[in-house]
């Protein structure tokens, strides 16, 4: 064979090499997945048992770290890094350049957990370099392809590696915690609103088409700029005065504008198949955080009750979402949720309902139920897809030379 005709590697990897460093969606959401159980598992114990996590940090902050700043930006990473190569045309990052960047993250991991033996310091510089080098190689891969269009995507990340740089700094210097907090939850938001409003209209009108449906959904327009323009505004009004009555105002326009803008998209339609729904119920959760963020600013709500409806609701629920639909199309199989798949999702959902309704009933049974709903559900993915993760090289290898 020429080299002409030869299939192309993806840089970094060697034919024989391991597939689990093939696509930067393997290990990052196998990572990703693996971690949301660890973290709860140390959560739970250390709210029944008094584990010491975080040092000092403390526990609680650590946990929320944890959720926002170590789970949900490994299954960022790996929905990037393997949807930028698709918008760009370009091979995926790979190799020693993937296993490099997933052991900054996986490091992080590790130091945030041990940071009464390493120190704050030490744990908040390892923990925070992971997210401007992830956000350095999407530019590059943005800017590259000439795909300018998809730079918006970038400003998500960077609230959030903001996010983590401010949390870091107020936990260590005396400072609000949570407003950083809440500047990461709105880039992820934000992220769902531009990311998700792309591949739900896209993937429901796909599967419509294959059924004979003659209704669509609505294409992209100017409703749908309004939109993710009123939302920012919104989001950026409640993490700065969170308690304000512009806040409570922004965030309730937003609310039905996202709604109205999720009944364009014939969710309804999209029954049969718990692979598509479960994206429309996810995007739900947008008007339904909105919705509550504006009763938490009219002090009818608790404030963590309506930040769980955004972390757990949209940004838990639309990862899990992702990574099933993400991992089965890249692995070579058929795009239709197993039974196990399914229950992981009625699982996500139920812990999505019943940590808020812990936070407004007070009932520690609640969190835990609400924990325990959180393990089994990314617990199952792992069971069913971590060996679709490491082992099938030999399908993703026809779809990169395909791709390529």
């Amino acid at each position: 064979m020429t080299d002409a005709k030869r299939p192309r590697i993806p840089r970094g990897l060697r034919p024989d090499g391991a597939a689990l460093w093939s696509y930067g969606f393997r290990p990052f959401f196998l990572g990703g997945a693996v971690w949301a159980v660890v973290a709860m598992v140390l959560w739970i114990a250390a709210l029944i048992h008094g584990l010491p996590l975080g040092g000092d940090y403390g526990a609680p902050l650590w946990h929320a770290h944890e959720m926002v700043f170590g789970f949900a930006p490994a299954v960022l990473a790996g929905f990037l890094l393997t949807a930028i190569p698709n918008w760009t045309g370009s091979l995926p990052v790979s190799g020693r350049a993937l296993i490099g960047l997933f052991s900054v993250w996986a490091a992080g991991r590790v130091a945030m957990a041990a940071a009464a033996l390493t120190g704050t310091w030490v744990a908040a510089l390892i923990d925070a370099a992971f997210l401007p080098l992830l956000l350095a190689i999407a530019a590059r891969e943005i800017v590259a392809g000439r795909k300018w269009n998809d730079l918006k995507v970038l400003g998500g990340v960077a609230a959030i590696m903001a996010g983590n740089l401010g949390f870091h700094a107020a936990a260590l210097l005396g400072g609000d915690p949570a407003l950083w907090m809440r500047a990461a939850v709105a880039g992820y938001v934000m992220l769902v609103l531009i990311i998700g409003g792309r591949i739900i209209p896209s993937f429901t009108r796909n599967w419509l088409n294959r059924q004979g449906a003659k209704a669509m959904p609505v294409p992209h327009d100017r409703f749908d700029m309004g939109v993710i323009i009123a939302s920012a505004l919104a989001l950026g009004t409640w993490t700065v005065a969170p308690e304000s009555s512009p806040a409570a105002l922004g965030c309730a326009l937003a609310a039905g504008l996202n709604a109205a803008r999720l009944a364009r998209w014939r969710g309804l339609a999209t029954r049969p198949e718990p692979l598509l729904w479960v994206l429309h119920l996810s995007y739900g959760f947008v008007p339904l955080g909105f919705l509550a963020v504006t009763a938490a600013a009219l002090g009818t709500v608790q404030a963590a009750s309506a930040l769980h409806v955004l972390t757990v609701g949209v940004i838990g629920t639309m990862m899990l979402a992702v990574m099933t639909r993400a991992t089965r199309g890249h692995t070579g199989r058929d795009l239709t949720a197993s039974r196990v798949t399914t229950l992981s999702y009625l699982c996500l959902f139920a812990a999505a309902l019943a940590r808020p309704l812990a936070d407004l009933t007070g009932s520690a049974g609640l969190m835990e139920a609400a924990g325990l709903l959180w393990i089994l559900s990314f617990g199952l993915f792992v069971a069913e897809h971590g060996a679709m993760l490491v082992l099938q090289r030999r399908q993703a290898g026809r779809l990169q030379a395909a791709r390529a």
